[in-house]
């Protein structure tokens, strides 16, 4: 009997041993696979998404142009669901956890381009996608090229032209006036940029003008057609198609685009949550300031004025419209200072940040934006583009200029720039895995920017305010209360705006009266609110999971945490969604 015990034992044991062999032999073999298909895809990805592959730094397309019809929304509908096929001959369980994270991107990007062009169908209500602006400035943008090669590409991209605009005009079938103001906007804004910067390069090499003169022609007539089917519409009373998505494609572009570990509702009623927590805390900080700053002025009896009041007098120390950029310049060097002094995250010094005018075919969406080069072009300039308040009345800069005041203009230059979007776009571009850098999370994105904006708070950045020789520390914190609310109410208009069908009233109620903004702002983020769908909601619901993942990491650590490693262990991966990332640094 222990002859036959031991023998059944060493069976075991040889087959266990067996078994695990065979099973990092199929890993290893799965891996090997799936990255010779990510190469495959890839490769795919940009033949068949050419102006993608531009802004990502891939050039090898640069005079291809995509005709938007019939036909290539076929096309793209036979590459998703091609891609889908062979996804699902794969194993995830068998990758090791970059790719199967990898996998996992992969496979909601081809879900999304699907659901995309049969549910969403942008391609019919948003006259905004038609702009070849940008791609063309990306081209000539290119510092790996020769000039001559810039305008060449150039010339093959708007030979097409014609074709592109064409069937533009034939997607269009229900617009939605919202958008096509946008659209007008922005391609006037090509027009000046084809009529200047781009006709100066192609001039330098004695390139075919006829070919630039025919893409204006273009342009212009697709301009023309938005406004006269704007005009037409309103003249014959036909309804403009309901900027608001409803529900049901808000919470399947949510699932899509922020891939959060929370669905769009349980994100929703977390903002509530936390708006109200934020009126708790910006009461106290309000009455203490009134206290030490204010204590010549009655202090009011309700708390919501006491705060209002606090905020306007604080909100009068602003910078003057003609040093609004200027000031962004100057505070740019003292962020990246902090950061070094405190040791918070490595700056790569040899990555250039530009702080430039928002071009022209930008505008009409966001104040401030950060325009990264892409995963090709790792040493490209990134770009902090700053909207112009050249178009605004007096009373319309002022209101402006309040809103992003003296204090509220550091945490924009936090969040996008030190150590925000400039920071974490740098390290997502030296990530080893091409797909986390060019599928990147947007909730992560934003919600790496709002979670730097708290840590600086926390790592002291309010006692290096110092105004008129005096530090201002009570009005740094009230401020970035006040603006943490505003990330807040980002997801409750968002939700409430598509979901619930609020008006442009209930929306200004929200953020003036309730977030204490600016009508300029107000106003700007309604804008938004029509222009985006989900976006919105990307700042609060990456931010959360992110400071949920520090403090539990924290919790776990304890005097082992150090906030710098967990900061650029973070940024390792990409810019990959927090729900994978959390896992993996939860082991």
């Amino acid at each position: 009997m222990q002859k036959k015990l031991l023998y059944a034992v060493l069976v075991s044991l040889v087959s266990c041993t067996s078994n695990t062999v065979k099973t990092k032999k199929d890993t290893i073999t799965n891996n090997a696979q799936f990255d010779a298909f990510k190469n495959r895809f890839v490769s795919a990805l940009w033949k068949a998404n050419p102006q993608w592959a531009t802004s990502q730094g891939f050039h090898d397309y640069d005079s291809v142009l995509i005709i938007p019809n019939v036909t290539s929304r076929v096309a793209d509908l036979a590459f998703n669901n091609s891609y889908l096929d062979s996804l699902n001959q794969l194993d995830i369980n068998q990758l090791d956890q970059n790719n199967a994270t990898d996998f996992a991107l992969i496979q909601n990007q081809l879900k999304q381009s699907v659901w995309s062009i049969t549910e969403y169908k942008a391609h019919e209500w948003n006259p905004s996608n038609y702009n070849i602006g940008g791609t063309v400035a990306e081209i000539l943008n290119n510092k790996n090229a020769a000039l001559t090669m810039k305008v060449a590409n150039v010339n093959g991209l708007l030979r097409n032209i014609n074709n592109y605009y064409n069937a533009a005009k034939q997607n269009i079938t229900t617009p939605t006036l919202e958008h096509t103001d946008l659209a007008i906007q922005q391609l006037q804004g090509t027009v000046s940029y084809l009529e200047t910067s781009a006709k100066d390069s192609i001039i330098a090499v004695k390139g075919n003008l006829l070919i630039l003169k025919n893409a204006l022609d273009a342009t212009n007539n697709f301009i023309d057609f938005l406004q006269g089917k704007k005009t037409e519409m309103q003249k014959n009373n036909v309804a403009f198609k309901n900027f608001r998505i409803g529900k049901d494609l808000f919470f399947a572009k949510f699932k899509y685009e922020i891939q959060a570990q929370s669905t769009a509702e349980q994100i929703y009623k977390r903002a509530l949550k936390r708006k109200e927590e934020l009126n708790t805390e910006m009461a106290t900080l309000a009455a203490h300031w009134w206290k030490n700053k204010n204590a010549k002025v009655p202090l009011p009896a309700n708390k919501k004025e006491m705060v209002r009041e606090a905020i306007a007098t604080i909100s009068k120390t602003h910078v003057s419209r003609q040093n609004f950029q200027t000031e962004i310049e100057r505070e740019i060097p003292l962020l990246t200072a902090f950061v070094k002094q405190k040791n918070l995250i490595y700056m790569d010094p040899a990555k250039p940040l530009v702080v430039r005018k928002e071009p022209e075919w930008m505008a009409g969406v966001a104040g401030a934006s950060i325009s990264a080069p892409g995963p090709y072009d790792k040493n490209g300039n990134t770009y902090y583009n700053v909207g112009s308040l050249a178009a605004y009345s007096p009373e319309e800069a002022e209101s402006y200029l309040r809103e992003y005041n003296q204090y509220t203009l550091q945490i924009l230059n936090i969040h996008e720039a030190i150590p925000g979007h400039y920071a974490q776009l740098v390290y997502a571009n030296q990530s080893p895995s091409i797909i986390k850098a060019i599928l990147g999370n947007g909730a992560m994105i934003e919600g790496w920017a709002v979670y730097t904006e708290r840590m600086m708070m926390e790592e002291g950045w309010a006692k290096n305010t110092v105004i008129n020789g005096t530090v201002q520390e009570d009005e740094m914190w009230l401020m970035y209360y006040k603006w943490h609310l505003r990330v807040v109410c980002n997801t409750i208009l968002d939700y409430n705006t598509h979901v619930n069908n609020w008006t442009k009233a209930q929306a200004l109620n929200l953020l003036m009266n309730e977030a204490y903004q600016e009508k300029a702002e107000a106003e700007g983020k309604w804008r938004r609110a029509t222009l985006t769908q989900v976006q919105l909601c990307s700042y609060f619901t990456g931010y959360s999971e992110i400071y949920d993942l520090r403090q539990t990491l924290k919790t776990k650590q304890q005097a082992n945490f150090n906030l710098k490693e967990f900061h650029e262990k973070l940024l390792s991966f990409g810019s990959a969604p927090i729900k994978f990332i959390a896992p993996i640094m939860s082991k």
